[in-house]
């Protein structure tokens, strides 16, 4: 994967028939291997022009009319020498231009190698270069915010300055060690725990802030639960604004799990629709209620629907939330009490709706949003939403707080400085200031073919 002399191709656009296609190279030879097959001569063309005309096949034939872009070394995305063929989208003409290209002197790019050297010819760092991936699959405007401003750099330019901090910290504590029998001290202790304070809070807040960057990547899982004709099925109707699961007065109605998605405010809610939870039921029903179990387990958020109507309902489903409470006490678990519309009885416990009517609906996609976002501050605050980033910013805070002991402690300089410079190693691993072939293989391995 690391090895980048040769020239590649691949489609960058969907596979399949489409108005457009899109066909990539990058290395040395791409002007001069375009330029064989094209009907122009365009080896002496400036950068970032076009050029409409034949592409042709080594035997003179033409397979279509195309417009190729020419980017010069230096001023690509990748910083390599670089072409662009757009086609017509037809699997015929996009097979052949792509085999021409193999035969004239390309290969097949391997997945995410165009990112990948972009990122080895020092155009963006490890943490931009996987953002490139987030934005592609971004499915909301949350999740496209947090890629889009993670590629522009923002989260880079923070652990820039971090790492900045650290080694002027490493720096002092370590010119000490040069100078340690003559009892030198170069930097005052109190100011060094203070650097570390402040610089662990700041870490520890990237790290909170994974739980909304991983909801917001992925979509919040939202289980709904609760005893048959409570009116689930018709709250996941309501939420999603169509007739998506069977209503009925019948008991058992929801035999099997129904899953949907759900924008709200530009986050993605994957509601879940359970099996009516009740005892006696039949064996297919069973497997449903199993499944509903199943999926309370996977949720981060447990709506525990109850029938307002009802006092045995509104007491099943207390107990039910205490019960799930204390099994899972990390989920976000709360009483929504339904059918507000024919009870008289006042609710202060729960959020109280009417399904059937649709009110305070409003009120409960705003309390699902607010749970998600937690007191973060999405326009302004960076949001960590890559898993590997969380690991490394864990490691980083376990480091910092070795060296922070170590000074409260009046251990030698150069345990704290070792214990500063694996949080300097963590931090640069985001980046891929520090990186290996493997990690760099795991990561562009997961790209599509052409980006």
């Amino acid at each position: 994967m690391l090895q980048n002399q040769d020239t590649i191709c691949a489609l960058a656009t969907p596979n399949g028939v489409g108005a457009i296609g899109l066909v990539r190279l990058s290395g040395d030879r791409s002007i001069e291997i375009a330029n064989k097959l094209f009907s122009k001569d365009i080896s002496l063309k400036e950068s970032h022009t076009q050029h409409f005309g034949l592409f042709k096949g080594k035997d003179g034939g033409i397979i279509d009319e195309v417009l190729i872009a020419i980017f010069h070394k230096g001023k690509s995305f990748t910083g390599e020498e670089s072409i662009e063929i757009s086609c017509h989208g037809s699997s015929f003409i996009i097979k052949k231009i792509i085999e021409e290209l193999i035969t004239s002197g390309c290969r097949l790019a391997h997945p995410g190698e165009f990112t990948q050297r972009a990122f080895l010819n020092g155009n963006m760092d490890l943490s931009q270069a996987e953002a490139v991936a987030d934005l592609i699959a971004s499915e909301s405007k949350r999740a496209h915010d947090i890629a889009l401003k993670q590629m522009r750099g923002n989260f880079s330019s923070e652990l820039k300055d971090l790492r900045e901090k650290l080694i002027h910290f490493a720096s002092l504590v370590e010119l000490e060690l040069d100078f340690a029998e003559e009892d030198v001290e170069f930097a005052d202790r109190s100011e060094l725990q203070q650097l570390i304070a402040d610089v662990l809070k700041y870490i520890q807040r990237l790290a909170t802030s994974f739980e909304l960057g991983n909801a917001i990547k992925n979509g919040v899982p939202v289980a709904i639960v609760g005893a048959p004709n409570t009116g689930k099925s018709t709250l996941l109707n309501q939420l999603l604004g169509e007739n998506r699961a069977i209503v009925s007065n019948i008991a058992g109605t929801t035999r099997d799990v129904i899953e949907e998605k759900l924008n709200i405010d530009g986050i993605v809610f994957r509601l879940i629709d359970t099996a009516g939870i009740r005892e006696g039921a039949e064996e297919i029903e069973a497997m449903g209620i199993e499944k509903s179990h199943e999926k309370i387990e996977l949720a981060n958020i447990v709506l525990c629907l109850a029938d307002g109507s009802d006092q045995q309902s509104l007491k099943q489903v207390e107990e039910w939330r205490n019960e799930l409470q204390l099994k899972y006490p990390i989920k976000k678990i709360v009483r929504l009490i339904n059918k507000i519309d024919i009870s008289s009885t006042e609710f202060k416990d729960g959020i109280a709706i009417s399904a059937k009517e649709g009110k305070n609906i409003d009120l409960l996609k705003n309390w699902l949003v607010k749970e998600v976002e937690g007191n973060y501050n999405h326009a302004d605050e960076t949001i960590v939403s890559n898993a590997r980033h969380y690991e490394a910013l864990i490691k980083t805070l376990e480091a910092l707080e070795k060296a922070k002991d170590g000074l409260i402690t009046n251990i030698t300089a150069d345990f704290v400085a070792m214990d500063i410079r694996q949080a300097m190693f963590e931090l640069g691993q985001i980046t891929g200031d520090i990186s290996t072939d493997d990690l760099l293989g795991n990561i562009f391995s997961k790209f599509c073919i052409g980006k």
